[in-house]
């Protein structure tokens, strides 16, 4: 999509803090952190919200779980622990509308958050 935020960070037309990258996946910081370390995971091919996403794409949501992972260890969150959290929709917080999935940590994450 020619007017998606993502999209464009996905396609280095926006420049961002890029702290993971493959030929599917792209991972950057927030720009508007809600912890020490908060980064937004996305698929580079485009789906709106997560009703979007074909079942015959599971293997992609799985690759944006293990990214974070993966960016968990490589950060040293693993051990004492992080927050993933994937929003749809304007009621369940969704604000950009590319699926993405958050990585948090870096402090004792409380819920609900605040």
């Amino acid at each position: 999509m020619s007017d998606c935020i993502f999209c464009k960070i996905a396609n280095h037309e926006v420049k961002a803090r890029i702290a993971f990258e493959n030929d599917r996946v792209i991972a950057f910081h927030d720009l508007f952190p809600a912890a020490p370390v908060h980064l937004l995971i996305i698929p580079k091919a485009h789906f709106s919200t997560l009703n979007e996403v074909p079942a015959e794409q599971a293997g992609l949501l799985g690759e944006l779980m293990t990214t974070a992972v993966q960016l968990a260890k490589e950060l040293n969150l693993a051990e004492d622990g992080y927050r993933l959290v994937m929003n749809c929709n304007a009621n369940g917080g969704q604000s950009v509308y590319h699926i993405h999935l958050h990585l948090l940590g870096g402090r004792k994450l409380t819920w609900p958050p605040g």
